[in-house]
């Protein structure tokens, strides 16, 4: 393995890109916090240390996302992917019907899970155009007795990306922002769950945040094993057992270092200008080609093709020569992708950019 205390620019999917003021604060605090006299590593759940860090991460959390006072903040292990039978587990009943919004492999998982719990409609899907985008309002049918509505905010696979909430009238929205979250401006209020896997866009792997309204939490029945009940750990306080301290603990600082950012509103525009970048490299000439749909195309993962795998082949090692790393596509679909998460630097796109067009100019 190659040794370097130089850091490359990782377009990696995720577990990705981390501000590297957010590091340099872990690697200074990580043998003993200040003022404590212990690492993160080391700190007991139950001290009065990590409830402040448990306390500041939930109230930055709340300040960039306008939460309302109805809604609670859970931090949970287990991933995204256990959220796909919690969300079935807690919200829905014998006599009602999820349903889902399938918008790629993740939103087909989420359904398959759904599926051993309960009933579940399929409210609208884009498999038969390779997910290449989200559905359109007219497309999605809504059951008349839903419980639920489940979405996935933004693609990572087939880099698509919802523009739009769909209108799901007064039917709670359950939505999978897990590669998403917090690169824009987000109306928590139109939602009934929000759960986000932390390892793309807020932090390291290890924890998962769930934003869940008051009256939601009264479905969790009692019978419910107690780690798989919202209305467990929301009693007590992310704290049933021991939560997952130093992802936390990260967490909370990417979520100070947002907020230094100037916000969501903030990085959303920095958001858009780096995918602006890329997407105009990509139309440039039709050298490469884009797979999401125009409307469709997500801010965060960058997916195109080039003429040939052979080529991409050569595109992604080539990139690993100039330090540009993770560009290979999903196993599933091929291809290149791109993933430019809050923390990835914009010189990084503008290297990526540079590399785009001397390749073109050799190969093409």
């Amino acid at each position: 393995m190659m040794k370097t205390t130089t850091r490359i620019f990782n377009f990696s999917a995720g577990p990705a890109v981390l501000p590297l003021p957010v590091l340099e604060q872990a690697e200074r605090d990580l043998v003993s916090l200040p003022g404590v006299g212990m690492s993160i590593l080391e700190v007991s759940h139950r001290s009065k240390v990590f409830e402040d860090v448990l306390a500041r991460a939930e109230a930055d959390i709340r300040t960039l996302a306008a939460i309302p006072p109805n809604y609670r903040v859970l931090f949970l292990p287990g991933g995204a992917s256990l959220q796909f039978t919690m969300v079935p587990m807690n919200l829905l009943t014998d006599d009602r019907t999820a349903d889902y919004l399938v918008t790629g492999v993740w939103a087909a998982k989420a359904v398959d899970e759904a599926r051993k719990i309960g009933k579940v409609h399929v409210a609208a899907t884009t498999k038969a155009e390779q997910f290449t985008r989200v559905p359109r309002p007219d497309e999605v049918v809504l059951s008349p007795d839903a419980a639920y509505v489940h979405m996935t905010a933004n693609n990572t696979i087939y880099g698509t990306e919802w523009k739009e909430l769909p209108n799901v009238g007064s039917v709670p929205l359950v939505s999978d922002t897990s590669s998403d979250m917090f690169s824009r401006p987000i109306d928590v209020s139109k939602h009934g769950l929000i759960y986000s896997g932390a390892q793309k866009n807020m932090g390291a792997a290890g924890v998962t945040v769930i934003i869940v309204r008051d009256d939601l939490l009264a479905r969790s029945a009692a019978t419910l094993p107690s780690m798989l009940s919202y209305a467990v750990h929301a009693e007590n306080r992310s704290m049933y057992n021991t939560p997952p301290v130093f992802a936390i603990y990260l967490l909370g600082l990417v979520m100070r270092w947002l907020i230094g950012q100037g916000g969501l509103a903030a990085i959303a525009r920095v958001n858009e200008r780096k995918a602006a970048k890329l997407y105009s490299e990509i139309d440039r000439t039709g050298f490469y080609r884009g797979t999401a749909q125009k409307d469709s195309r997500s801010l965060m993962n960058v997916t195109f093709r080039l003429p040939s795998e052979a080529l991409e082949q050569q595109f992604v090692k080539g990139a690993e020569q100039a330090s540009l790393d993770g560009l290979k596509g999903h196993r599933s679909v091929g291809g290149i992708r791109a993933s430019i998460y809050n923390a990835f630097p914009e010189e990084g796109v503008d290297a990526l950019c540079s590399f785009m067009r001397e390749f073109e100019r050799r190969n093409g």
